[in-house]
Parts: C-alpha cells; sequence; structure tokens
C-alpha cells in the first residue's frame, strides 16, 4: 500500500483559542511539506493532529501508511546508556539506525541524560530511522544541530522521500530539500 497523508478542513483549538481553521493538505509518496508559522501558530498542535494524538476541533486526518514521530520528546530512557536505550526499541522496530552515520557509534555508553541537545535530536533520528515507517513527522528537527547535523537530516529527509516515503516538517528554520511544498500556519489563523 502506498503512503498517503490527507487532512481536511482541518481546525485546531487549544484550550478557548482557535489556532488555524480550514486546513486542507495532501501529501503522497516521495513528497515532503514544510509547516511554518511564528511560535505560537500551532505548527507542533498540526503535528499532533496529523499523528492522531489530539483530536481535530473540527475536519478530519487520514493515513494509509505506518508513521513515526520525532518531537521534543526523544522517548528515550534517560536512565540507560544510549546503546541499551535504542537497543530497547530496536527489539520493537524494524529497521536499523545508521549509528556512525549519525554521530552516535562513539556515545552508546554515555547515559541518554548526559547527552547534548544535538546529540538527542540525532538519537531520535536514529529512533526514527529505526522504525522503517513511511510517513515521517518532524518537529523542530534542527532545533539544537549545528551546520552539519542540519545538513545530515536534510540528506536524510531527502533520500526518505527519494525512496518512496514522505515527510511533514514543522520548522521555522529554513529547510532545503528539492520539491520541498510549504505550508504557512498564517494563512489559516483562526
Amino acid at each position: 500500500m502506498e503512503p498517503r497523508l490527507t487532512a481536511t478542513d482541518l481546525a485546531c483549538r487549544r484550550g478557548e483559542r482557535l489556532l488555524f481553521a480550514r486546513l486542507s493538505l495532501e501529501l503522497s509518496s516521495g513528497q515532503a511539506l514544510q509547516v511554518a508559522g511564528p511560535n505560537g501558530m500551532g505548527k507542533s498542535s498540526l503535528i499532533r493532529l496529523l499523528a492522531g494524538l489530539l483530536r481535530p476541533f473540527a475536519g478530519s486526518v487520514e493515513r494509509s501508511g505506518q508513521l513515526a514521530l520525532v518531537d521534543e520528546r526523544p522517548a528515550l530512557d534517560e536512565h540507560q546508556p544510549l546503546g541499551a536505550a535504542l537497543a530497547f526499541w530496536g527489539a520493537l522496530d524494524k529497521g536499523a539506525a545508521p549509528l556512525e552515520r549519525l554521530g552516535l557509534a562513539t556515545l552508546i555508553d554515555v547515559p541518554v541524560r548526559y547527552l547534548s541537545t544535538g546529540q538527542r535530536k540525532r538519537a531520535a533520528l536514529a529512533r526514527l530511522i529505526g522504525q522503517d515507517a513511511p510517513i515521517w513527522l518532524l518537529d523542530e528537527p534542527l532545533n539544537g544541530l549545528d551546520t552539519h547535523g542540519v545538513a545530515l537530516v536534510e540528506a536524510l529527509v531527502g533520500e526518505h522521500c527519494v525512496g518512496g516515503g514522505m515527510a511533514v516538517i514543522a520548522s521555522h528554520q529554513p529547510f532545503t530539500l528539492p520539491g520541498l511544498q510549504r505550508l504557512d500556519l498564517a494563512d489559516y489563523a483562526a
């Protein structure tokens, strides 16, 4: 089954505030979309709606294909060495994470709590890749990364899409990827 992600007339309300409304999007195999907008506009909320972690105030989300999410919570046991924390998920996941390429091979004995912000982000990407899911939802994937790390994430997302996957990238930072579509949440402000 080819992966697909569709949102139709989506609206998001947080508390008493309507963040956005009338938002529709459709992505299929090989496509990537950057969701942009100022802080507090609803980028993270949109990612959570697409993942099924929040219910829309209005509209619907449909998807076919497994999805994987990277957000500010890397879902790795803080008290475990990185290698053990990734091995826990590796027993459940389908693929293998390229630890050497992500600059993590020399950190497998370091407890997750001692990793820098950029190292934690790369560890979350290792978990994402290991899931071997066709749909990637990335919430601020470039935060905390140096120039090399940013280029690596852009390359990984590009390779994922060329291989038939798709990605939704919520970021206020520039993201360089050939054919990247852009959705500005300010256009859907309520």
